[in-house]
């Protein structure tokens, strides 16, 4: 379960959560690139295109600051039942991911993850903070800030543009 280090975090850099593996990460690491923060699932059927276009992002992007921080998340719909090490095996042998997996949490309600209650701060929509389903995608920039918020229909690919701005990319590139 993520933890909070402050009472008041300022940006996701306040936050330590586990890994699938039960460590420690202090989010800390990651100042300084842009991140895509996604809840994921195994068995909902928008599994096989978002991991196959994250995977594309990352492959693009990941050396020029990109990373994907994927949250397993078993909320909506029982999509993903599996252990942490069940998880991690899934997506490494059928999608071959690269980017990190944490451990299974919970993003809506009273055990929420402390990451994604911060997450959810914005004004998102006509559904308010709640995350509507599997792969709500968060942008955050390279300071830590929450910058969008997109539903998760929002094809991962169709976040290049964002991406780039906030990577410094041309478009022309």
């Amino acid at each position: 379960m993520a933890s909070q280090t402050t009472k008041n975090p300022e940006s996701i850099y306040d936050f330590t959560v586990k890994d699938a593996k039960g460590n420690d990460v202090d989010l800390r690491a990651y100042k300084g690139k842009v991140l895509l923060i996604v809840n994921v699932a195994s068995k909902c059927g928008m599994t096989n295109s978002n991991y196959t276009e994250l995977n594309q992002l990352y492959e693009k992007f990941k050396d020029q600051g990109l990373e994907i921080l994927a949250f397993p998340c078993n909320q909506f719909g029982d999509e993903e039942p599996g252990s942490n090490d069940q998880i991690a095996e899934f997506v490494c042998t059928r999608f071959r991911s690269e980017f990190p997996i944490f451990d299974k949490i919970e993003v809506n309600g009273v055990n929420a993850s402390p990451l994604y209650n911060y997450l959810k701060l914005g004004k998102w929509g006509i559904f308010g903070d709640d995350i509507q389903w599997n792969f709500a995608k968060f942008l955050v920039s390279k300071d830590g800030q929450v910058v969008h918020r997109y539903y998760p229909t929002t094809s991962p690919l169709s976040l290049e543009y964002d991406i780039k701005k906030l990577l410094g990319i041309s478009q022309n590139d």
